[in-house]
């Protein structure tokens, strides 16, 4: 990348682990309030460590990478908050979503080296759903900085993509729209995201929404929508296209 857009890179890298620090800092019971959440599920029991996870795969991109594609996810799950490995995608929807574009190399895309992987939050819970459960534990004060948290990762999604759209359009893909409506978990990501493009429409046009690779939804989804003869690239956009214009309806 150029070195105009890996300054850029590096500041919003830098902004992405101060905003994720300040959460924890506003809210120093989040770890035991997650620890509930843990126990409640009743299975699977393991130990919190990162409440609010950083993905510290950015850490690994150099000037000399190419970045192609900036996926957004949903929350932190159990794997992508352990220790070892703190970075988004890298439970089984990491492996299905990585199987993918291995499977269909025509995109041109490594899913270790070209993609920047963002969330729609960065606060953890064992499942996304349950981050409703977070804030009925947690009281308004939660509640506010998680509907916050999902506003300042929309500026985030829509910064990064500009950073690197200058250099090359690349393009945005949410994955997982289904509490994206109006009252769903993510209802005000999906306005701050409708409110972000709206005056960018050369951007919004490289926006992109499809089912997420939990459950390995998206390549059902994906084999389900292909046309016979259809390039992956044309289905792709078609499907992403199609949800966008659902979700966001512009």
């Amino acid at each position: 990348m150029k070195e105009k857009t890996w300054n850029n890179f590096v500041l919003l890298r830098d902004k992405f682990r101060f905003f994720t620090e300040k959460i924890l800092k506003e809210i120093p019971e989040l770890n035991d309030l997650q620890q509930k959440l843990v126990s409640l599920r009743g299975s699977g029991v393991y130990r919190i460590d990162t409440p609010v996870v950083y993905n510290t795969a950015l850490d690994r991109i150099s000037i000399t990478d190419e970045i192609k594609l900036i996926l957004v996810a949903d929350n932190p799950g159990r794997r992508e908050q352990a220790a070892e490995n703190r970075c988004y995608l890298t439970g089984p929807s990491g492996k299905i979503a990585a199987g993918f574009f291995k499977k269909n190399p025509e995109l041109g895309i490594d899913y270790n080296k070209n993609i920047l992987i963002l969330n729609k939050s960065p606060i953890h819970t064992p499942r996304t759903l349950m981050l409703k459960q977070l804030c009925d534990l947690g009281g308004e004060e939660v509640k506010k900085v998680f509907i916050r948290s999902q506003r300042d990762m929309v500026s985030l999604i829509f910064d990064f993509h500009q950073c690197f759209f200058t250099e090359n359009p690349l393009p945005v893909w949410v994955i997982g729209y289904s509490e994206m409506h109006s009252r769903g978990l993510f209802g005000v990501f999906t306005e701050a995201l409708r409110n972000a493009y709206k005056n960018q429409m050369e951007m919004y046009e490289y926006l992109y929404l499809f089912q997420h690779f939990s459950m390995n939804r998206f390549t059902i989804d994906f084999n389900k929508q292909c046309f016979k003869g259809e390039s992956c690239i044309n289905t792709l956009k078609r499907t992403g296209i199609s949800y966008r214009n659902r979700i966001l309806d512009f």
